[in-house]
């Protein structure tokens, strides 16, 4: 798919930004320091014994094999020697690899812990604004790739050792030689310089791609019925392959950068290197004699010259990948979308459950209201319902209510105190919110009446769910109130979802009772069930509640009509009625099927 536009996540990062990332991401790693740590004396001492085995040959074949002088016991002596320096070199480079990568494991379980926490002290106005696959793709994908991020640091580490010491080798044992050697580190650095410059660019894209490729499948997986019963396959089919064919062409440009860029460039270094080496030797050995076992010491020092180097370069696609992916998860670390700051006061508590909005002003961009001037008072044990077309506001007012977002202006009391000077887990423990689309989460019945509180015991969750006559059918499942719950509850009917949700209410025992619309997809028969269950939970608690079916709230202490954001009536059931304001017509049209409803409206609209 021909991409347009260009986003910041396809250019490329500067060595600044690049530097900037690796920085702010390096505490991440602190905590688990002695694992590098050890790892980099490992490191160093695998280094020395790649010296130290070489020299060891080097005199093995100048001074016993070239004169024929190699006994049984010489050949003995060197070839334990050589077997036991190479055991321990295989021990250590085992503790290298296994400490660098457990510390590189526990840095990404540390990143993740924090980014889930993150994630859970954003607003509700991140989300949003951000679709849920490019969250979960910056969860999983751009995480995992820290677990190759430190790779780098160890393959630098060991290179750095090695071309040290392996020069250092080289040096002592043909100086000329080994300063020709080294002139060919600067076209490695500058073909170092020149992959991180272009390939950032590329994995940008390719993790740009990515994550929209996850958004897709997301809202595909989620959306599926939907999907299905408007047959939109083909259409999402095509889509889902454009976004496919763009990340699949990301993915080949990186393939073809890291093939190029990479190891082949090594490969022509080193055998550069090794022509230039055979080339000087054969040279000397025209004028001096040339021992052997010089000439292969210098091959396996130059072996451990540029092969530490190549696994450097293998590592470096993974860093360059790693650097990109963290400074997509230092976004959201950055992120100041944070929900509404309170400001407890101590000793701060709901204990009556009085509600009161005073010039109330709210918008979810900080330029369109979407309410407007909204003031009324619920007193403790009262019940107020909000009802309006879609788009008046009732949703947003509870929005307002929880603190899931900020007020522009006014204030919010409950308890006649600033709502914001409460604790959120007090509010959050006093508020039970009922929604049209109950959330149950993968388990049993109990642990979702229960919300996995252990506090709350078996009886109390088996009295909630009588409280609201949701035992009925609990009871009748196999393994009662142990019976499995899949994901979101899917298995289920909507009636018994919400009979649940009650239940689970019903146990946490709140002083303020928020309804959104809560009875909107039950059946009739089920919702004859709760409403007795209902009347009983309203008693001694404030209640709100948003209702389409304008039967359920007739009994309100108060009913606010809202339109556009602003209160356009107010009163209860028969005030309003008697306005034959917008509630009148409201009320009118859903009578329509009740004859007994219609004539006591008839018989009303007579008075």
């Amino acid at each position: 798919m021909a991409q347009n536009h260009q986003s910041a996540w396809s250019k490329s990062m500067s060595l600044k930004e690049q530097r900037i990332v690796i920085k702010r991401l390096l505490p991440y790693a602190a905590p688990y320091k002695w694992d590098f740590i050890w790892a980099i004396i490992f490191a160093f001492a695998v280094s020395l014994i790649n010296i130290l085995l070489p020299k060891l040959m080097q005199t093995y074949m100048n001074q016993y094999l070239r004169v024929n002088n190699a006994a049984l016991r010489v050949v003995l002596f060197f070839a334990g020697f050589y077997f036991l320096g190479t055991l321990i070199k295989a021990i250590f480079q085992f503790g290298q690899e296994f400490l660098y990568a457990m510390g590189g494991e526990r840095m990404l379980e540390n990143v993740r812990v924090q980014l889930f926490r993150k994630l859970h002290r954003l607003g509700m106005r991140y989300f949003d604004q951000v679709p849920a696959g490019s969250i979960l793709s910056r969860l999983t994908n751009d995480t995992m790739s820290f677990q190759t991020f430190w790779a780098l640091f160890a393959a630098a580490i060991v290179a750095l050792f090695s071309v040290v010491t392996s020069f250092y080798a080289m040096y002592t044992t043909n100086a000329r030689i080994a300063l020709v050697v080294l002139a060919f580190l600067p076209f490695l650095g500058l073909v170092i310089w020149y992959y991180q410059h272009f390939s950032s660019r590329v994995y940008r894209s390719m993790r740009e791609r990515l994550s929209e490729l996850n958004a897709k499948l997301a809202e595909s997986i989620t959306g599926i019925s939907v999907i299905q019963e408007f047959r939109q396959e083909r259409r999402m089919n095509a889509e889902f392959d454009q976004t496919n064919d763009a990340y699949f062409a990301t993915r080949q440009a990186m393939i073809s950068t890291n093939s190029l860029l990479l190891g082949p460039i090594i490969d022509l270094l080193f055998a550069l290197g090794e022509v230039a080496v055979l080339w000087m030797f054969g040279i000397n050995a025209l004028h001096h004699f040339v021992l052997a076992g010089t000439i292969y010491a210098f091959i396996q020092y130059l072996n451990n010259f540029y092969n530490p180097m190549a696994n450097m370069m293998d590592s470096l696609s993974d860093f360059q990948d790693g650097v990109v992916a963290g400074s997509r998860v230092l976004k959201i670390m950055d992120d100041q979308t944070y929900a509404p700051t309170q400001r407890p006061v101590a000793g701060a508590h709901v204990t009556r459950g009085k509600i009161e909005f005073r010039h109330v002003n709210f918008s979810y961009d900080g330029e369109h209201d979407v309410l407007h001037d909204v003031s009324f008072t619920v007193e403790p044990g009262q019940t107020l319902a909000l009802v309006g077309h879609t788009g008046s506001g009732k949703s947003s007012t509870i929005n307002v209510l929880m603190r899931f977002y900020e007020y522009d202006s006014g204030e919010v009391l409950v308890d006649d105190r600033d709502i914001r000077e409460y604790d959120l887990a007090e509010l959050r423990q006093q508020f039970g919110l009922v929604l049209q689309d109950p959330f149950m989460f993968y388990g049993d019945i109990a642990s979702n009446i229960r919300m996995f509180d252990d506090s709350i015991s078996d009886e109390q969750v088996e009295a909630a769910a009588r409280f609201v006559s949701a035992d009925e059918f609990i009871n009748q499942l196999p393994g009662k109130y142990h019976a499995r719950v899949i994901e979101r509850g899917k298995s289920y009917s909507g009636g018994q979802r919400q009979l649940i949700s009650f239940a689970r209410t019903v146990a946490h025992d709140p002083k303020i009772l928020i309804l959104d619309e809560a009875t909107a997809d039950i059946d009739t028969e089920t919702e004859a069930l709760i409403q007795d269950g209902l009347a009983k939970l309203r008693t001694g608690r404030t209640t709100i509640a948003i209702a389409h079916r304008l039967s359920t709230i007739r009994d309100a202490d108060q009913i606010l009509v809202l339109d556009h954001g602003r209160i356009v009536e107010h009163g209860n059931h028969e005030t309003l009625l008697a306005q034959r304001g917008r509630y009148y017509d409201m009320y009118r049209l859903q009578t329509t099927v009740d004859g007994d409803d219609r004539a006591a409206l008839l018989h009303e609209s007579q008075d």
